[in-house]
């Protein structure tokens, strides 16, 4: 199968990529960094897996319709297609700027619809895909600092039904993975503050934060036939933080 893979250079987007490629996929990294996914391409062909690069910002539209076009015209099929690229911005709610929240919208969430929109155009006439968006359960709980992050992600969820239930009479399926807090280098600050970092650990019935090669194999579930009847789900893998008081 072939796999789109967006933020795929580093952190979790990484981690999904290296493990459907390991599961047998064909995978598109696409990043903004051509230099740092075309080292993640390397790594991955030196261990005999099946990959290419594809450099381009999330939030061009014209670009990412170019490059779901380009993938399946050149492999003939695009079967998995994974909006995960995000960014952050923490200020309080009376220093965050507008241009900021749009930003982070921007990427987190217009960029996830174009994707899926995309997608949808190979996908539904050939009667066959799975689309994984990346959500957070942020979106279920929140924080203070980060509420252009909260309402991108909460959008995200409410979009993975929406979408859904338009994809499923086409043999498609659309779910979310919404990930607790992870060892990622978006969360390097939060991991070295000393207080944050051990507020999450107690606070996580687990005791720690989830390492990035734990958030791959729930995504190669969501996307392989396994799982053709798991449709317009949220996934959450927090080590069980959510389910915690």
């Amino acid at each position: 199968k072939v796999a789109l893979v967006t933020g795929a250079s580093r952190g979790l987007g990484w981690a999904m990529a290296r493990s459907l490629a390991q599961a047998g996929a064909h995978v598109v990294l696409n990043a903004r960094d051509g230099a740092a996914h075309q080292a993640r391409v390397d790594e991955l062909g030196a261990l005999g897996l099946k990959a290419e690069p594809a450099a381009c910002d999330v939030t061009d539209e014209t670009a990412m319709a170019a490059l779901v076009a380009g993938v399946a015209q050149r492999h003939g099929r695009l079967d998995i297609g994974v909006a995960n690229a995000g960014i952050q911005h923490r200020k309080p709610i009376t220093e965050f700027d507008t241009a900021d929240f749009r930003r982070v919208l921007d990427t987190n969430l217009t960029a996830v619809w174009v994707l899926a929109r995309e997608c949808a155009r190979v996908m539904i006439p050939a009667r066959r895909g799975r689309i994984v968006v990346t959500g957070s359960i942020s979106a279920l709980l929140a924080r203070p600092t980060i509420s252009a992050y909260i309402a991108s992600k909460g959008a995200v969820h409410a979009l993975t039904r929406e979408l859904a239930m338009e994809m499923a009479p086409h043999g498609s399926t659309v779910n979310a993975i919404a990930p607790g807090y992870f060892a990622t280098e978006m969360n390097t600050a939060l991991i070295a503050n000393t207080e944050f970092n051990g507020w999450v650990c107690k606070r996580t019935p687990a005791g720690r934060w989830g390492q990035p090669e734990e958030i791959g194999p729930p995504v190669v579930f969501l996307a392989s036939d396994e799982a053709s009847f798991v449709n317009g789900h949220v996934l959450v893998v927090d080590g069980a933080f959510t389910a915690a008081m």
